[in-house]
């Protein structure tokens, strides 16, 4: 419900409401001119919280308050979401220990990022008659970040690519996280 929706005090339009006291326990249905009469007897607002009830229900709060707690919790929930970055690395089917090690640290540094990587390894002309070191790059890699990430899907030739994507891995619910 987005707040321009709520009602709150005359603009509430149904001739009886449900109603819900300000520290939560129920008072009953009451017809609503005289739950607003109640509410401003108490210092707060009518809100409607629920209008699809029947009866609507109806709580009396600080309506000020309420809007502040509902953009908050817009707010907090925008700032959890996880907005999930492609990577890209490309690996060659005869890249040297020294090449591939920096490489990997590259990827392992991304994972822990948060970030997906996409590993691509490329063949060039007769190189793609071996695709088996292509295979074998691959494999060293899910060992290597076995750690940190794990493969989406099995590796699959896209033209004269070797590709193979990572995502990050979750930490698991029930270990603490420093």
């Amino acid at each position: 419900m987005r707040a321009k929706e709520i009602r709150v005090n005359r603009r509430i339009r149904f001739s009886q409401v449900r109603v819900i006291g300000e520290d939560g326990e129920q008072i009953g249905i009451m017809p609503t001119r005289d739950a607003i009469k109640l509410a401003g007897e108490r210092g707060y607002d009518l809100v409607e919280i629920s209008p699809r009830a029947r009866p609507p229900v109806c709580k009396i709060m600080d309506y000020g308050k309420y809007k502040y707690e509902l953009a908050k919790k817009a707010k907090d929930a925008k700032k959890k979401q996880r907005f999930l970055q492609l990577k890209e690395m490309r690996f060659r089917p005869k890249t040297e220990d020294h090449d591939y090690t920096f490489k990997m640290r590259h990827v392992r540094e991304f994972l822990t990022q948060g970030s997906k990587v996409k590993i691509m390894v490329v063949f060039r002309g007769r190189e793609r008659a071996h695709v088996e070191f292509g295979y074998k790059i691959l494999d060293k890699l899910k060992v290597d970040l076995s750690d940190v990430g794990e493969p989406a899907l099995t590796p699959r030739m896209e033209g004269r690519n070797l590709t193979l994507t990572f995502l990050p891995k979750t930490p698991e619910k029930g270990s603490a996280s420093p």
